[in-house]
């Protein structure tokens, strides 16, 4: 479609829907407790005047399906409660108004607010007041089914269209008033300005979703940018976009209008936020990647000099739109998804916890199908440059790429995860496509959607997923390129072949005839695993496909050392047989060894693993607690002595934590929960092995009376965000019947804190000697009262009376985290109460503050803090993130004890639901939370040492990527030094202002 006819297709209003929103709704929410909602609405309107509030009652009552969409935003929309809330007329305005014209009458009154604007204070209020009633008018449209999907997006689109370019007016209209600018037109200021405003995405394909970024490319042209005298374009220009994001991001009173993303630039780890066009063109001349070309797709220039926008993508064209049939964009598309979808098992979908956009099944899956076909053929077929995917679709099937049945299934299942995306993000205006990942949020989230339970939305879900998962799979799969059809591969045992040296060259080996030998060193036998004729014949039938999975992951001759390694690490043939019958295993084998070799190590020394990667169920839900504890108590009880259920506790670990690391390699489980799963191991196992340690100590030493114990785990534990090679913060706590002397009645009797200390120590010898099988876990005792000098076990009350006398600030922030793992109910419950009375006294904000900051400082020395790839101490990252949650509950638990809890990312968001954190501050340090476990448990499963992006293989910079959900490494680095900042920057603003 030409620019000038889509651009007139975003902005034109929809037909005339009727007299207004109210009469046009036609689908409500399901209502859980209507007298609740009823109640929260009559409060929430408080500040309506009563004639209005009689106009709206009137209006409910005329219409009960609009009644019902407002109780349903009521129970399931806090940000549209609260939007409802500060001005209660809006609505009624968007209840009696068509939802088309109202979003129109918005935007021409902020643009001429903007125009009248003498300030930035002023612009910001009224693109904030524009934004936050179209959201409203928005939402409510498409909760009560009154605008299809594209009609959604294509309002949300121009509000944001409008806040850009107003917004870039504004900033442009100063630069000349202050002479940096010599504009030809000051009424219309990005006429010949020099700096266009490039929309990528969703938002330059008109298809924003309800809470979504902005991606934008700024880029100006030196050759008409009419600058003042001594300006430079550079500086200029660069200031005007940082103005941008800051009129649009920053948060008010008023909230914020859109969260704006600069990082699709070239090279944004290295370039600036404005760039020149003829820089950013030969970037993409000489190193744009096919991720970078799919990204262009999308890109309409939306804001500043249309006509340098235009004249840039025109340029670009060639780069995006090959002239030849271009299927190595099957390939490399592929890659970006970096999802193994043919596995056994990947069509199981677990609904809790599933990511609606980047999950398998999702809505990147159908981008990205319609994507792959356009770069492939769009340069050929200027019909098939649809930026829209439901057009491109359409498109496809025109010109016979994919049959009608395939569109239909598509764009049915696009329609619904989007409105599942859009209620999702309705509910606190944050940038999330996650699923509830418990049955009771989300069975209320099932319910917003108008679903009567959550099995209904479950099976409606799950049936659009897999429909989608099963076309991007068959497309991918029908398009697999094999060796064979590039090139011979042939390795002789006693030369190398010309013809492979050749095909080795093009699939990337720097080295071929160093392949080639590694290979034939195989095929001789070299191994210990491959001296058998078997094994060997094994080999030579999978040799070819495991060369090219090895070639895909950007550095061929490091993948084939480190699959060398993974060879000559095999015990025996086992494992090669199994490979050859299954091709899927050799992709994933290649994929561990070459982004993960810690890993792919822990495979090799235990290639049984293997077998259950080859289960349909493995790629299935994680087991949950019942299903693990079962598991290792058949196991444990089918030892014959205590020694076997050791060497039987130590392979049950191992093998649950490779099958975690294999599923978070292979993509099939986020990193994001990885934490989660290890910890539920380590917790099912130190509960079994208490109570065996436990029943073998009373066996020799008797009981004391009304003795109990409690293992209290602190650290990553107590948050569940361990790693793979997290060791274990433990606290004992115990007491017994004050009424006894403290001696136990056994054959060698020992009294009070000594048996309880012994107790201890065979605890945890349990869990950390080295056997035959190796160690479970490295325990760490030292967070007890009194640390290394203190006995290792505590007495409750003497836990108690230290929490409450003498300990340190610092360890109350552990005790943040505390979490009983293993205790009888009632104590349990006992310990649990003493924990939560400890943190809810009361505090001096000043005098936590200043601990915190001089404990910062101090680990900033020891630790250094400007490696911004050390996640943990670098400034900003997860110590700033995790003591800023601590000093939270530290200091509100008293009059909030809700937001008390182990987890520093639930911290951080009932802090923001509690107001105690504004929006942005909130949302900001919940991403960066996320970001650093998600890469923190790539790097503890993949090397075992620092990570140095310059020594690190593409393959893992790739894995990496994925788990940070950027395009490429570079992207990622960016995005990371942007967080950190943020974070830091948060940080230092909170603690210091308390500590003032």
């Amino acid at each position: 479609m030409p620019l000038r006819q889509a651009m007139t297709a975003l902005t034109s209003p929809s037909p005339e829907l009727g007299p207004g929103l109210a009469a046009a709704i036609r689908e409500a929410p399901v209502l859980f407790d209507e007298a609740a909602a009823a109640v929260k609405l009559s409060h929430t309107l408080e500040r309506f005047a009563d004639h209005d509030r009689a106009s709206l009652d009137a209006l409910l009552v005329a219409h009960p399906m609009a009644r019902q969409v407002v109780l349903g935003v009521m129970e399931g929309a806090p940000f549209l409660t609260d939007v409802i809330r500060r001005e209660p007329a809006r609505l009624l305005r968007a209840l009696e108004t068509d939802p088309v014209a109202r979003v129109a009458a918005l935007v021409a009154a902020a643009g001429v607010q903007v125009r009248e604007a003498e300030d930035e204070a002023a612009v910001m209020r009224a693109l904030r007041r524009m934004r936050s009633e179209a959201a409203l008018v928005i939402a409510l449209a498409d909760i009560g089914g009154v605008l299809p999907l594209m009609d959604v997006t294509r309002a949300l689109t121009r509000v944001a269209d409008t806040a850009v370019a107003l917004a870039l007016d504004f900033l442009l209209r100063e630069a000349a008033g202050s002479g940096k600018l010599l504009l030809p037109d000051l009424n219309v200021p990005g006429k010949g300005s020099g700096l266009a405003a490039i929309a990528m995405g969703k938002h330059g394909a008109g298809e924003l979703n309800y809470s979504s970024d902005v991606d934008l490319i700024l880029v100006y042209d030196r050759a008409v940018a009419p600058l003042g005298p001594d300006a430079e374009a550079s500086p200029t220009y660069v200031r005007i976009a940082k103005g941008l994001v800051r009129l649009l991001q920053e948060r008010t009173e008023d909230g914020y209008v859109l969260r704006v993303d600069l990082r699709l630039r070239p090279d944004p780890g290295s370039t600036q936020v404005a760039l020149s066009t003829a820089s950013a063109l030969a970037y993409y001349e000489r190193e744009g990647a096919t991720w970078e070309r799919a990204a262009y797709i999308k890109a309409r220039p939306v804001a500043g000099d249309l006509v340098v926008g235009r004249e840039y993508l025109d340029e670009l064209a060639p780069f995006v739109w090959r002239r030849v049939l271009d299927y190595q964009a099957i390939s490399d598309v592929h890659a970006m998804k970096r999802e193994i979808h043919a596995f056994r098992g990947h069509e199981v979908v677990a609904v809790e916890g599933h990511n609606v956009k980047l999950g398998r099944g999702g809505i990147r899956e159908v981008e990205f199908f319609v994507q792959t076909q356009q770069l492939i053929a769009g340069g050929r077929d200027r019909d098939l440059r649809s930026p829209r995917t439901l057009e491109a679709l359409g498109a496809l099937v025109d010109h016979r790429w994919i049959a009608p049945e395939v569109r239909d299934d598509l764009s049915e299942a696009y329609v619904f995860l989007r409105r599942v995306e859009h209620r999702l993000q309705m509910v606190a205006d944050a940038q999330t496509h996650t699923l509830p990942e418990g049955r009771e949020a989300l069975e209320a989230f099932a319910r917003f959607m108008g679903y009567k339970d959550r099995d209904s939305f479950a099976a409606a879900l799950v049936e659009r997923l897999q429909r989608v998962q099963g076309h991007y799979a068959h497309l991918f799969e029908d398009s697999v390129t094999h060796p064979c059809l590039q090139g011979e591969l042939h390795f002789p045992l006693d030369r190398d072949d010309r013809a492979t040296l050749g095909t080795l060259s093009r699939l990337g080996f720097r080295d071929p005839p160093a392949a080639s030998r590694l290979v034939r060193e195989w095929l001789a036998g070299q191994p210990r695993a491959l001296r058998t004729d078997a094994a060997r014949e094994h080999l030579a039938r999978i040799v070819a496909l495991l060369i090219e999975q090895l070639s895909h992951g950007g550095d061929p001759d490091g993948a084939l050392n480190a699959m060398d390694s993974f060879l000559r690490d095999l015990p025996g043939p086992h494992l090669l047989a199994a490979l050859e019958h299954n091709p899927d295993l050799v992709r994933l084998i290649a994929t561990i060894v070459s982004a993960a070799p810690r890993l792919g190590e822990t495979l090799a020394r235990r290639p049984s693993l293997a077998d259950a990667l080859l289960d349909p169920a493995f790629f299935d839900v994680l087991p949950d607690e019942p299903a693990l504890a079962a598991h290792l108590e058949a196991l444990l009880d089918a030892a014959p002595n205590e020694e076997e259920q050791f060497d039987r506790a130590r392979r049950f670990r191992q093998e649950q934590h490779v099958l975690i690391g294999v599923r978070i390699v292979s993509g099939t489980l986020p990193a994001a929960r990885a934490g989660e799963a290890y910890a539920r191991v380590a917790e099912v196992i130190i509960r079994a092995l208490h109570a065996r340690v436990w029943a073998r100590f009373v066996e020799a030493h008797g009981s004391i009376p009304g003795a109990d114990t409690a293992v209290l785990s602190m650290g990553k534990l107590g948050s569940r965000e361990m790693t793979a090679g997290s060791d274990l913060d433990l606290i004992v706590l115990y007491d017994f019947d004050p009424a006894s002397d403290g001696t136990s009645d056994g054959p060698r009797p020992l009294v009070g804190a000594q048996y309880f200390a012994r107790f201890t120590q065979r605890l945890v010898t349990a869990l950390t000697s080295l056997t035959n099988a190796g160690k479970l876990y490295d325990v760490d005792l030292r967070l007890r009262p009194s640390g290394r000098s203190g006995p290792v076990a505590t007495r409750i009350g003497s836990f108690e009376n230290y929490q409450r006398t003498e300990a340190w600030t610092w360890e109350h922030m552990a005790l943040t985290r505390a979490r009983i793992i293993s205790a009888s109910p009632a104590f349990a419950r006992r310990v649990e109460q003493v924990i939560l009375q400890v943190l809810a006294h009361p505090r001096d904000p000043r005098r936590i503050a200043g601990d915190i900051l001089d404990m910062r400082r101090a680990i900033a020395a020891e630790k250094g803090e400007s490696d911004r790839w050390n996640l943990k101490h670098a400034a900003g990252g997860q110590v700033d993130a995790e003591f800023l949650a601590q000093f939270l509950v530290l200091i509100h638990a008293e009059r909030h004890p809700e937001i008390v809890d182990t987890a520093t990312a639930r911290i951080l968001t009932v802090a923001g639901w509690l107001q105690l954190l504004s929006p942005e501050d909130c949302q900001t340090l919940s991403n960066a939370c996320r970001l650093y476990q998600d890469l923190t448990q790539v790097l503890r499963l993949a090397i075992d040492r620092p990570f140095v992006p310059a020594q690190a293989s593409p393959a893992l910079k790739a894995l990496l990527a994925r788990a940070g959900e950027m395009p490429d490494f570079s992207s990622l680095d960016a995005h990371l030094t942007d967080t950190e900042a943020r974070v830091r920057a948060i940080f230092e603003r909170i603690l210091e202002a308390a500590s003032a």
